[in-house]
This record gives structure tokens, C-alpha cells and sequence, in this order.
């Protein structure tokens, strides 16, 4: 596989879920955190998302942005982080007693 393959691997985002027990994510650039419950990446598309229960990840491979699991999936949602203007702001509570 050369460089533009490579690159090209990595950025293309993709989910495909199998009957809710199998999962796999292309274009991962980070895992946030994970448990059984939930799994938190960070993908060239934002945030995902994925709770449920017995959450397994099997495959965690960086260089091609691959993240597959299986467990019992409930919800896939994606968002947007906090831009860091908005955490120092002390957010809602922050804005609520300026």
C-alpha cells in the first residue's frame, strides 16, 4: 500500500453495523475513551458516539483509522466538542453568574 492509499484509507468514514452486535468504523483518528457501555472516537467526521452494553472493541488499528467491536449497540450519535473558548467560559453555569 503506498502513502495515497494509505491517506485515502484514513480519511474515507464509514460505519457499518452487523444486527446491532457487530461494528466496524473507518476514518478513527482517536480513541477518547471506551467501556462496555460506551465508546467515544474522534473520526474525520467529529465525535461518535456508540453505547450499548458488552461493547468489545477487537481491532484497533491507527495507521488505517479501523475500529471494530461487538456488543449489544443501542445508539450511534455523533457531536461536536467544546471549543476551548467555551470550557474556559466556565459554560452554562458560567454564563448564567457573569
Amino acid at each position: 500500500m503506498n502513502a495515497e492509499t494509505a491517506k485515502v484509507n484514513r480519511t474515507a468514514h464509514q460505519i457499518t453495523l452487523r444486527g446491532r452486535e457487530s461494528m466496524e468504523v473507518c476514518g478513527v483518528t482517536d480513541v477518547i475513551r471506551f467501556d462496555e457501555q460506551n465508546v467515544l472516537l474522534s473520526t474525520v467526521c467529529g465525535n461518535l458516539s456508540v453505547e450499548g452494553d458488552g461493547l468489545h472493541i477487537h481491532v484497533l488499528s491507527m495507521e488505517q483509522g479501523i475500529v471494530t467491536m461487538d456488543g449489544r449497540v443501542d445508539a450511534i450519535a455523533y457531536y461536536e466538542a467544546a471549543s476551548d473558548t467555551e470550557s474556559t467560559k466556565g459554560g452554562f453555569f458560567g454564563k448564567l453568574f457573569r
